[in-house]
Order: structure tokens, then sequence, then C-alpha cells
């Protein structure tokens, strides 16, 4: 692989600490949500979670743009890309994370949506990294693909 771009971050104090970007332009308190014992109110603040879900819908709202506009000579200007990340426990008590991407394609066909939100998968590198290392649902809106 050549690389193009190197992202840093460092961490200190886990689920209840801070992250910031080697740069520094990033800074962010971190903390459990409510569902794992952290603050009902912790406007501040974000998790791990998040911060995967903002990085994997935006990736995959970019491959699904380009798979679209070259492929199929669509715009994807009104596309958007809801990822939500789940944290669970397994039955042995280790934790696993699951996503679910939910595109809004406005004035594609339902097919074709489900067409290119598959060939984005294929595609996008956040998909590539964890194919079988977690469960991915695609969703045209609220309708699996």
């Amino acid at each position: 692989m050549k690389p193009l771009y190197t992202a840093a971050a460092t961490a200190t104090g886990g689920r209840d600490g801070s992250t910031t970007t080697a740069d520094g332009r990033i800074e962010l308190a971190l903390k459990p949500p409510a569902e794992l014992g952290g603050p009902d109110d912790r406007p501040d603040a974000t998790n791990p979670e998040e911060l995967f879900a903002l990085g994997y819908g935006a990736c995959f709202l970019n491959a699904l743009s380009r798979i679209a506009r070259e492929r199929e000579k669509i715009s994807a200007k009104a596309f958007t890309m809801d990822a939500r990340v789940v944290l669970g426990q397994e039955e042995d008590k280790t934790f696993n994370l699951a996503v679910e991407l939910h595109g809004t394609l406005p004035d594609v066909e339902p097919g074709k949506a489900a067409e290119l939100m598959r060939a984005a998968h294929e595609i996008c590198p956040y998909s590539r990294a964890t194919r079988g290392n977690l469960d991915v649902a695609l969703f045209v809106g609220e309708t699996p693909v």
C-alpha cells in the first residue's frame, strides 16, 4: 500500500478521558453513554462508538457518491448517510460492534439505490477494513438492502 495520509491522535483515560489529534485541531472529552453508566447529560463529550459512526458514515457516503457519479452519472449532492454503531456483549462476556448504514438517495429508484449501496460497500475503506470482523447491515432508508 502506498500511504497517502496518516491521521494520528492520542487518547488518555479510556472511555472517561479525552482524545486529541496530533495536530491539535480536535480535542474531545470522552464519557461513556448513560447506557454504559455514564452521565445522563454529557453535552461536551463523545465516545468511541460515536466517533466511529462519524468516520464510517462520512467515508461510506464518499464511496457511494463516487460510485453514483462514475458508474451511473448520478449526482449525489443530496445523498445522506446515517451510521449507527452498536456496542454489544457476547455470551462469553466479550464486547463486539455492529454497524448499520442507512442511505438516503433522493430521486434514485429503490432497486438502483440498493445496488449503489452494495457497490459502495465493496470499495469503502472502512468496509474493507472491517469486512469479516463485524456485522455491517446496509439500508436504503429503513429498508434492508
